[in-house]
């Protein structure tokens, strides 16, 4: 164990697979105990199961939709709880509709506005007070957060909030000792790449082609995003706030 996170105490929002679940392991072996919230309640509990294999009562599941208020009260009051601080929050929540702004229901426009935009603004409103020792917030935005991407009208403009977001964020809550930055990975192989595929009607193996059309030549994998929210969570990156760090395999380049 590097131990980059002992005795911290962090929250991370999608910990169910993908990028969450991968960060949560891995802040669990830095030696953070970890809350892994998702609306998928199993899931949760699955991520939470394999880290107290390792490391007993180091973990708590929650189930929340994190566009809820109380849903997102009650994340920070387990870690606070349960745990008895709060120092990372990493926001990784978040869904994709593949469509243009013909094709959107304005239902889901607002469904993909709450779970990737709003939980952010929630999930801060409760955890920075909880923060009383200064501490880290990494928000997941997305290569289409800084430039545009087609058929994603509404996760790109969602993600270009989300990076805005956090700079405001960062000038309000530095001087409470509290870095807040974002994370934006480019075609990472998670399920949420897999279901953007399907919503697409095109065929797996040609879309994963597609999303290694960059320099590296491949697609990210959680645990390389992972280890970027690693570095902007814990003391390596102290002198770090209201960055966007690009995790994309050379795809902006």
């Amino acid at each position: 164990m590097n131990a980059q996170l002992e005795g911290k105490v962090a929250i991370v929002t999608g910990g169910a697979s993908g990028i969450g679940r991968a960060t949560a392991l891995l802040f669990a072996q830095e030696g953070a105990r970890v809350v892994v919230a998702d609306i998928d309640g199993p899931g949760a509990e699955a991520t939470a199961a394999q880290i107290d294999a390792v490391r007993p009562g180091a973990a708590l599941a929650v189930r929340a939709d994190v566009s809820s208020p109380d849903d997102c009260r009650r994340v920070v009051e387990s870690a606070t709880g349960t745990f008895g601080g709060l120092h990372v929050l990493f926001n990784n929540a978040g869904i994709i509709r593949r469509t243009t702004a013909l094709d959107l229901d304005v239902e889901e426009w607002d469904r993909v506005m709450a779970v990737n935009v709003r939980s952010v603004f929630l999930m801060c409103k409760y955890a920075v007070p909880a923060m009383t020792e200064g501490g880290s917030i990494v928000n997941t935005g997305s290569g289409w957060g800084l430039k545009g991407g087609g058929n994603a009208l509404s996760y790109c403009a969602s993600k270009a909030a989300v990076v805005n977001m956090t700079r405001a964020l960062a000038i309000d809550h530095a001087r409470a000792g509290i870095r807040v930055n974002s994370v934006n990975p480019g075609d990472t192989d998670t399920p949420m790449l897999r279901d953007e595929a399907r919503q697409l009607g095109e065929d797996w193996t040609a879309f994963a082609s597609d999303a290694a059309d960059r320099p590296m030549g491949r697609a990210g994998t959680p645990e390389e995003i992972a280890r970027a929210v690693l570095f902007l969570a814990g003391d390596a990156s102290s002198y770090v706030t209201g960055s966007a760090l690009v995790v994309d395999g050379g795809g902006l380049a």
